[in-house]
């Protein structure tokens, strides 16, 4: 239908063309047809008269030869038609020039006409490429405006499904808001009733205190009190108070018997011994006492620290991000804790990891690792909000203390490996009885603790706020605080326990003289970035060296009396190191990072 409509336009368009041509320029081709048709006439007249005359001529010839008395009148008609015959042929002449400019004019009119047929077809041409042109252009068109309508239509139902979302997220965002605000009041509720608990178990336990001091004190006194019937005529044993004193002495002046000495000292003896467990407390069956049979062997004093300069191994620790790691006491068995929620152990020897094992039962990802005195129990800190502890001869499950509203950052043995210490992202510290598995005391903090270390008496943590506070464990009471020029990432002893290591976000390393207060040493090394919160740096057993890692994979190690950089490891880490430990033995140091990879070096 399209195409037989163009056929159509175009056709008329050409007869409205030559019309066009016709009534402007008719007239003058008018003139020229009459004048032609002019010409034509008077030839055709010329041509009948000359024959007529010719006729005439030869007609005159004879009649002169027959008469000669018309030879007068033939002499007028012979000039007469001499003087007709130059006329005619002045018009003959004339008229041929006239023919000749018409035809010439015929000629260039005919050029034209040749030129214009060939810009009618030059036109004609252009004008089907443009026909053709305007039917695609109206098929593109056609297509265009059914994608628009598609367009449209879909616009619309996005638009509809766009306010029906719109909706539904008001609706949404207006329950989270009173979601969030029941949770922050539930929050707030379950926070004061902690603080209630919290108290009542610690004034609880000060009055258990106090009743077992009274308990002693009555015990003791009554034991004074008590009388001792002695025999003149026997010797007695006097008791040594002093550990350094044998027990057969005997008193030169008040011999007793040593029978009756037996039978009246056993009672108050065995009151006082009470007394004394009371206090301390009876280590049970599921108490932290160890075994020679499930016991690693600590190691001992170590003999020689070696600086690491070689990747010894280089390995594919968890299923994402390293958090943390720790040797065990005797250097033996290495532990990794990540964003997988494990606790892998790897046993090293002659230069590399072993898998040994997976410690599970954490629902969220491991911050912190530490082992026991003994390394038969390791504890680990974990996102889920609790701490947890696994036996190591079985990889069992054995305590899991939860009570923090925060991410347990921290979380350490105390010396006596009955206690354990937790600093969480809620900013608070809680002390852990593993005897009873209850939380002995909880102390606010005021910031959030990334990490943590313990001496006999005292706790030291370090703080979100730039500070490191000092904890009295039986005060629970601040006894100092001391302010860094960046958020407190790590703390580490030496062995000694003498010089506390702190690591901070303004990239410094310091070295604190904790009989002192002071600082002793600074560590900073161009290139040396803190990646994180939770970067944890180390000392060597012999206090000698510090190491840590770079935000950019590098693993520096400063030397302590000289505080200058000893070397930088910089070509295996691919990702920022999270945490670095030193074995006891002095022999490995080993490196994790936010990668999956774990490194273990030495100078071998």
């Amino acid at each position: 239908m399209a195409e037989r409509r163009a056929d159509c336009s175009w056709k008329r368009h050409i007869s409205d063309q030559l019309k066009l041509r016709d009534r402007v320029q008719r007239h003058t081709f008018e003139e020229i047809v009459q004048q032609y048709n002019r010409l034509l006439e008077k030839s055709d007249l010329q041509a009948v008269l000359t024959e007529r005359y010719q006729t005439e001529k030869y007609d005159v010839q004879r009649g002169h030869e027959a008469s000669s008395l018309d030879a007068s009148r033939s002499d007028s008609l012979h000039q007469e038609m001499s003087q007709m015959r130059i006329r005619h042929q002045e018009e003959l002449t004339e008229l041929h020039k006239k023919r000749g400019e018409l035809a010439q004019t015929v000629i260039e009119l005919n050029n034209q006409i040749q030129q214009k047929d060939r810009e009618i077809q030059s036109n004609e041409a252009r004008m089907l490429e443009y026909q053709q042109q305007i039917a695609s252009l109206e098929g593109d068109c056609r297509d265009l405006r059914n994608s628009l309508q598609e367009l449209e239509m879909a616009n619309q139902t996005l638009k509809d499904e766009y306010d029906a979302l719109q909706i539904t997220f008001s609706a949404l965002e207006e329950k989270l808001r009173k979601t969030s605000e029941d949770n922050q009041e539930l929050v707030s509720r379950w926070m004061a009733e902690k603080a209630l608990e919290a108290n009542r178990l610690n004034a609880e336990n000060e009055k258990d205190t106090r009743r077992r001091q009274a308990k002693l004190q009555k015990d003791l006194a009554d034991a004074a009190k008590e009388p001792l019937p002695i025999e003149q005529d026997d010797d007695i044993e006097v008791l040594a108070e002093d550990g350094g004193k044998g027990a057969g002495e005997t008193s030169p002046n008040r011999p007793i018997s040593r029978t009756a000495s037996r039978k009246t000292s056993q009672q108050p003896q065995g009151g006082l011994l009470d007394s004394i467990s009371n206090i301390f407390g009876r280590r049970s069956a599921n108490s932290f006492s160890t075994s020679p049979e499930t016991t690693e062997p600590p190691s001992g004093g170590c003999a020689e620290v070696r600086v690491p300069t070689t990747a010894l191994h280089v390995f594919e620790a968890h299923d994402g991000e390293v958090n943390t790691v720790r040797f065990s006491p005797g250097s033996r068995l290495l532990a990794t804790g990540g964003m997988d929620r494990r606790v892998k152990l790897w046993e090293v020897v002659a230069g590399r990891c072993e898998a040994k094992g997976a410690l599970t039962g954490s629902n969220a990802g491991i911050t912190s690792i530490d082992f026991d005195s003994a390394g038969s129990y390791l504890l680990a800190a974990s996102n889920d909000f609790a701490s947890r502890i696994w036996t190591m001869d079985d990889y069992r499950l054995r305590h899991t203390l939860t009570g923090h509203s925060g991410k347990v950052l921290s979380a350490r043995f105390l010396l006596d490996n009955a206690r354990i210490v937790s600093g969480s992202y809620d900013r608070t510290l809680k002390l852990w009885d593993l005897r009873s598995k209850v939380c002995m005391k909880t102390v606010f903090a005021g910031s959030s603790c990334n990490d943590i270390v313990c001496t006999e008496q005292c706790v030291m943590s370090g703080h979100f706020d730039k500070k490191v506070r000092f904890w009295d464990i039986r005060a629970e009471s601040i006894v100092r605080e001391m302010e860094l020029l960046g958020r407190v990432t790590s703390l580490d002893l030496n062995h000694d326990r003498s010089e506390l290591l702190t690591c901070s976000r303004d990239d410094v390393l310091q070295i604190i003289d904790l009989r002192s207060n002071a600082v002793r040493q600074t560590f900073s090394a161009q290139g040396f970035k803190c990646g994180a919160d939770w970067t944890r740096v180390t000392f060597s057993p012999d206090g000698s060296y510090v190491a840590g890692g770079s935000a950019d994979g590098a693993l520096y190690v400063w030397n302590v009396l000289t505080g200058k950089l000893d070397r930088t490891l910089d070509r295996n880490h691919s990702s920022a190191i999270n945490s670095v430990s030193w074995s006891p033995s002095g022999t490995y140091v080993a490196s994790v990072e936010k990668g999956s990879r774990a490194i273990l070096w030495s100078d071998m």
